[in-house]
């Protein structure tokens, strides 16, 4: 079973942001900072489990529990619904992307067991701050 902790951070709203993903697979350990450019902190969450879901692509036979502090995003997908609207083509391009792994779920976490997600995204919000950032 794969193990992925996300987080998506932003410095300001909308401010420089990044993604944080921590993913453990057994004794081995992968961790990724990805700065997105200016964005809301709830826009960087989403990307944050958009891209963990890339990153996962050549496991997808894998078990896979994706671990979030964002109630909004842990919400939204099992609701497979978001209120604001400016968030819905962000969920639908992770419910997509969650469509391809036939055993995925996404949790919610309490901030202080993301700590590795979130050291991630705030390495990220600076790589985002120099203007060196993932497309989304």
């Amino acid at each position: 079973m794969l193990e992925v902790y996300i987080d998506g951070a932003s410095k300001g709203d909308p401010g420089p942001s990044g993604a944080g993903i921590f993913i453990k697979d057994g004794q081995s350990v992968k961790e990724y900072s990805i700065p997105l450019g200016s964005l809301s902190n709830h826009e960087a969450e989403f990307l944050a489990l958009y891209h963990a879901l890339q990153i996962c692509m050549p496991n997808k036979e894998a078990i896979i529990s994706i671990r979030t502090d964002s109630q909004l995003v842990a919400n939204a997908v099992e609701k497979q619904f978001v209120k604001n609207k400016n968030y819905e083509p962000l969920l639908k391009h992770c419910l997509e992307a969650l469509s391809a792994f036939p055993l995925c779920f996404v949790k919610w976490i309490p901030s202080k067991e993301n700590g590795n997600a979130d050291r991630l995204a705030k390495q990220a919000i600076l790589l985002s701050e120099r203007g060196d950032y993932h497309d989304r």
